[in-house]
């Protein structure tokens, strides 16, 4: 790589945008105005975010022109309902909210609705769960993709405020389409001159996640390889440091294919949080990699 590990090169000034619409394990939504100030300048140019999960970076960023993909049909039911019929999704999460919070025991309640979704996996269902289970982190069973998360502690937003939120997320993505994609299949859409943004599992936190105990970062540095020599631009956010900063994680990134690494502090482990429920998270400080072949 071209710069030193700690990259000092100014990024340019976006506006952080604080609204949250899902809660995600890896969400981004605090720190994505730093990671959207290192993208280049599209200039009619695609945005593209193969990875989506909570859109943090594409909900900040508020491309002309977008598609935002993931490989888990569900999450993309929630994006493709949010751009097609906002109201639609308010009356989803406002239909399980009232049952949830009408409900003689609220944790039965929300087992029931964690039931529905195992049962027949929707975006309607995994709407709320991501809400209102703990911590955010929605975790599946490897063998057979089961949302094992219990019930959070909080009280999940009330639909006046979700209400608020969708329609908020929705002008900010007008010019986004959502499609189920599976990674390869977005990389070989990508024309010279476009902008992908990865936030793919990452290899030492996030195996905990729909599809990661087989997903294969190597696989996902091929593709970025081969979009570089056709002139796309790629920003890959992938496992920094923990525990302070004093462990760099190793991830293997094959030699030249980033220009660029810039180092963002993300916070606590949203991860531990979960794992530890409550005790002190002081020495658990996650640091991202961000990666640029530009």
């Amino acid at each position: 790589m071209t710069a030193t590990l700690f990259d000092l090169s100014a990024p340019a000034l976006v506006a952080p945008f604080k609204t949250q619409l899902l809660k995600w394990i890896g969400n981004k939504q605090r720190f994505a105005h730093e990671i959207a100030g290192y993208l280049p300048e599209l200039q009619g140019a695609t945005y593209w975010e193969p990875f989506l999960g909570s859109g943090a970076v594409l909900g900040t960023l508020q491309p002309a022109r977008a598609v935002g993909s993931d490989g888990f049909l569900p999450l993309v039911g929630i994006w493709q309902t949010l751009h097609d019929d906002v109201d639609l999704l308010v009356s989803w999460y406002q239909e399980r909210w009232e049952r949830y919070s009408r409900a003689s025991d609220r944790r039965d309640a929300y087992e029931e609705i964690k039931a529905s979704y195992n049962a027949h996996p929707n975006a309607a269902d995994l709407l709320f769960l991501s809400r209102s289970c703990y911590g955010g982190v929605v975790r599946f069973r490897a063998a057979d993709g089961y949302m094992s998360t219990p019930m959070g502690v909080h009280q999940p937003v009330r639909p006046e405020s979700f209400s608020m939120r969708a329609k908020l997320w929705r002008q900010r993505t007008e010019g986004a389409t959502f499609e189920h994609l599976d990674y390869r299949e977005a990389f070989s859409r990508t024309q010279p001159g476009d902008v992908v943004y990865c936030d793919p599992p990452y290899t030492h936190t996030q195996t905990i996640l729909y599809g990661a105990q087989s997903f294969d970062l190597q696989d996902l540095f091929a593709r970025i390889a081969e979009a570089k020599e056709r002139g796309v631009r790629v920003a890959l956010s992938i496992d920094g440091s923990k525990q302070t900063g004093d462990k760099l994680l190793h991830v293997g990134i094959p030699e030249a294919l980033f220009e660029r690494e810039v180092m963002v502090n993300v916070g606590r482990s949203m991860l531990k949080r979960f794992q530890m429920e409550g005790q002190s998270l002081e020495e658990h400080v996650v640091t991202d990699r961000l990666l640029l072949t530009y």
